[in-house]
Order: C-alpha cells, then sequence, then structure tokens
C-alpha cells in the first residue's frame, strides 16, 4: 500500500483564534507549521488572516499578507508542500485568485460543488444564518483555469456524494486532463456525516487512479474515520481547522499534537509517511 501522505490544515476560515489555538500571524503560522511538518506533515494547508489588531479571526486576500506568510512556512519547513485555499462565497473571486498567481502554491483547494453550509443548536435553532456556500461550474471552471496558469495542482473539496460523482466531470469539461484529487469533506451538518461506513461507497463513485483523502471535521468521533481512510489506501489531513480534540478527548494546545495523533493513527493501521519528497513523486509535481 502506497505511503501515506499528511496534510495539516493549521488554521482555517472559521477557527477563532480568541477561543482556539489558531494561528494568524506568519511567525505563528510558520511555528505551527513547523510543528506539525516534524509530527509528519507533508503538505500544509493555508488560510490567511487578517493581521490587524482584533481582526485575526478574519480572512485575508491581500497578497503581501500571503506572500509572508507563505515564505515564512517555507523557511521552517524545508521542501513543504504548500496547498492555499481558494474558498470564498459569491462570484468576485479576484482575491482568492490574485493570492495564487502571488504564491503560486504546489496544491490548491477547488470547492467542486455548492452546499447549503448549515448547522443546528441543541435547541433545534441554527447556530448561524443559514448560508450557501456557492460554488457553480462557471466559478470551479475559472478557479482551474488559474491553477493551471500558476501550475497548481487542484485538490477536488466534496462536500457531499453528489459533489465526489460529478466533479470529474466537471474538471475534464474545464479543461483539466488529469484524474482528480478528490477530498471528501465529511461532519459538515449539511454534508457528509463522519461516518466510516460511508468510505467503501464514495471509493467506488470516484475515478481511478485517483488520490483521495479526507477532512474530518468533529470531535472525537473524527478518528475512527481516519483509521478507516488509512486502512483503505487514503491520504490523510487533520489540523486546527478541523478539529482541536485529540483521540483521547483532551484539546489539542497545536497542530503538532493533532498530526502525532494522526500518524500514529496511520501507523496503527499499517500505513507508512511519505516525507514531502515522496509525496511530491506520487503526487506528480515538481522537486522543491
Amino acid at each position: 500500500m502506497d505511503k501515506a501522505i499528511v496534510t495539516c490544515a493549521i488554521t482555517g476560515v472559521l477557527t477563532d483564534p480568541r477561543n482556539y489555538p489558531a494561528p494568524v500571524t506568519p511567525q505563528e503560522m510558520a511555528r505551527e507549521s513547523k510543528a506539525a511538518f516534524d509530527a509528519g506533515a507533508s503538505v500544509i494547508h493555508v488560510h490567511f488572516r487578517r493581521l490587524e489588531p482584533g481582526q485575526g479571526h478574519l480572512p485575508s486576500w491581500q497578497t503581501e499578507v500571503a506572500l509572508e506568510v507563505v515564505a515564512a512556512i517555507r523557511e521552517a519547513c524545508p521542501g513543504v508542500i504548500i496547498n492555499q485555499t481558494t474558498g470564498i462565497n459569491g462570484a468576485d473571486i479576484s482575491g482568492p485568485v490574485a493570492c495564487l498567481r502571488a504564491v503560486r502554491p504546489e496544491v490548491a483547494a477547488c470547492n467542486a460543488g455548492s452546499l447549503n453550509y448549515l448547522k443546528t443548536r441543541s435547541d433545534g435553532g441554527w447556530a448561524w444564518p443559514p448560508m450557501l456556500f456557492d460554488n457553480p461550474v462557471e466559478k470551479v471552471g475559472a478557479f482551474i483555469a488559474v491553477m493551471k496558469e500558476t501550475e497548481s495542482m487542484p485538490e477536488f473539496e466534496c462536500f457531499d456524494t453528489g459533489i465526489v460523482r460529478t466533479a470529474a466531470s466537471i474538471a475534464r469539461l474545464a479543461g483539466y486532463g488529469r484524474p482528480p484529487k478528490y477530498n471528501f469533506v465529511m461532519g459538515v451538518e449539511s454534508g457528509m456525516p463522519t461516518d466510516p461506513e460511508l468510505l467503501p461507497i464514495l471509493l467506488r463513485l470516484i475515478v481511478h487512479p485517483s488520490r483521495w483523502s479526507v477532512t474530518a471535521i468533529g470531535r472525537t468521533e473524527i478518528w475512527p474515520l481516519h483509521r478507516r481512510a488509512a486502512e483503505l489506501g487514503g491520504d490523510l489531513r487533520t489540523g486546527l481547522e478541523d478539529t482541536i480534540y485529540l483521540p483521547d478527548a483532551s484539546r489539542a494546545r497545536s497542530n503538532g499534537e493533532l498530526i502525532s495523533a494522526l500518524v500514529a493513527t496511520a501507523r496503527g493501521a499499517g500505513r507508512s509517511i511519505a516525507s514531502p519528497e515522496e509525496a511530491r513523486i506520487a503526487m506528480g509535481l515538481k522537486h522543491a
């Protein structure tokens, strides 16, 4: 079985640094990336945050911020693979496109379909106002065109089974000539659940040969899903964007702790962990 490529999602669009140990500044991003890298991560999935005082919980598409963050991560983690987010609501994609062209990441997240992004509270009300994460075909195609320009491999983010089934067609019709790299996003309440039994079904729906991974969002219920993904030959991902809970239900103090737990889970399932250079070869990326 192939070695598992491990990704760390060091911070996200929703993880509030006022409540969780999520990095914001370039120095914090580099520190957390180094901890994850040393624990076994070859890929760092990065969101950029606003650097003004009190604004670190908000996303930034300033190219100066993006360049500074990525430069700090690369300096701290020689040979690391950068996976840049592109997720944005609405038709105006100029912000993430500008960052793609500035950073030219090896991998770029490409949200492959739309989703009503919902979460309910225990009383049955909405945890936040119902929101459409809109990713129509034209928007996805525009992102893929820029990713071809920057030589960034799209990672097709699939929040539901219908998106899994159509990702390859969207990619092909947009001019992407390789089998998609799939990322099954599981745990969003209005999308796919964190159910390990769903994985064999999803693997019947994808185009082969393709690399695939799981983004598992939640608490301790995510760890059996990680184990099953490892057993089935998938690549692996965790980080403070996805969870703050370790398998023993304690709260993680850093991304490094989460990656250490994920690597232990993978090895318990009989998987070895790919080095950054091995990950580049397996994904068909250029050398560092």
